[in-house]
């Protein structure tokens, strides 16, 4: 018998082109591939409808999200209430089938009781107001300051208020940790991210720059490519390049200051691929501890040496194959050492076998679906 499932997404995940988007698009994808009749429902705040995801899905569905003033309330955070769509419950109601929830902004309806009776499982994305919080603490305007820590206080209690409703999935350790000893959260699994790389692919030799990418329009990538430019590469001579989406004016100013530094805007994925797989070392500093780093999977599966600090690798399993540095000297110190230092067969080994072991999309889909139709 054909297994169902509806999936709702807390935004359109194709063109997979950001964290969340990657991980909910190759989500859909393994459990396509595992055979799974996939029902898609998408809210969007301006991504389009798009015909990809046909290829996976037996029947996509696009929701609005509330803007501004009509997506507040008193009680709940912005990011669940903003994705409050009757007609997402009324289509989810014309059958039986299991649910997946793709982050803590969709369970408007599960924390309303709508889903009681249905088997609905939760993906964590990150611990939203950890997330919130650190996001709140980069913010130079007083309004975007204020509203991400009013969010994170928001989310702290409604993370609390949900954390034993349903089962939730991790996709980091140290996430799961949090829920189950801060939030008392006694049903939670930890499955790693699902990811567009099967294969370690990291050009043996050397490259020629050292290289930091992301979207450039969130906040905390900003600043850590902003802080690499201040901190790292003001004295360290080493060609620097910064890839990404919708980089400010402030941060092109900063990056122009320098004859060895340069950002590269709105690349599309197959000029960024190309970049990434000819950078020497990938600068990766995080100032946040939450959830899971794609950008960094994605350098270490695809490109050469990476550098990151722990706070942007904890809880991943990935420390092993990184270089880590803690502050600005240690960078320098690090991205000098390895610099000249030529990208070997035996890291690529090395790199394969987490994508063999933990981050390997077949087994992981297996994981999910005995979570979502568990054995009797």
């Amino acid at each position: 018998m054909d297994k169902h499932l509806h999936i709702v997404s807390l935004d359109v995940p194709w063109p997979a082109d950001y964290g969340g988007a990657i991980e909910i698009f190759y989500t859909i994808k393994a459990l396509h591939q595992a055979g799974i009749k996939i029902h898609l429902h998408c809210f969007t705040k301006g991504r389009l409808p798009q015909e990809e995801l046909k290829k996976y899905c037996v029947e996509v569905y696009y929701y609005h999200r509330k803007k501004n003033l009509a997506g507040l309330s008193l009680t709940l955070p912005y990011i669940v209430n903003s994705r409050s769509s009757r007609e997402l419950l009324a289509n989810i109601n014309k059958d039986n089938y299991p649910i997946l929830l793709e982050g803590i902004h969709c369970t408007y309806w599960l924390k309303k009781g709508a889903m009681s009776k249905r088997t609905t499982v939760v993906r964590l994305h990150n611990v939203e107001y950890k997330y919130y919080n650190q996001l709140g603490k980069q913010q130079t305007n007083w309004f975007k300051r204020f509203y991400f820590l009013y969010e994170s206080r928001m989310l702290k209690k409604y993370e609390q208020a949900i954390a034993n409703t349903t089962p939730l999935i991790a996709m980091n350790n140290d996430d799961a940790g949090v829920y189950k000893q801060e939030f008392g959260a006694t049903n939670v699994s930890y499955i790693p991210p699902f990811i567009a790389w099967s294969m370690a692919v990291g050009k043996e030799g050397k490259g020629c720059f050292c290289m930091y990418h992301g979207n450039l329009s969130i906040s905390e990538n900003e600043a850590a490519a902003a802080w690499l430019l201040n901190n790292v590469f003001n004295t360290l001579q080493i060609p620097f390049v910064i890839a990404g989406k919708d980089p400010s004016k402030k941060l092109l100013d900063l990056a122009h200051q320098y004859n060895h530094t340069c950002i590269v805007a709105n690349p599309g994925d197959k000029e960024m691929q190309d970049i990434i797989a000819k950078a020497q070392v990938h600068v990766l500093p995080s100032f946040n501890n939450t959830g899971i780093k794609l950008k960094l999977l994605n350098a270490l599966f695809t490109g050469r040496h990476c550098v990151i600090n722990l706070q942007g690798v904890q809880g991943s399993g990935l420390e092993t194959s990184c270089h880590i540095a803690e502050d600005a000297a240690s960078f320098k110190k690090v991205i000098s050492e390895i610099y000249e230092q030529p990208f070997t067969e035996q890291e690529k080994e090395k790199r394969q076998g987490l994508l063999q072991t933990k981050y390997n999309n077949e087994i992981n889909a297996k994981k999910l679906i005995e979570i979502l139709w568990p054995k009797m």
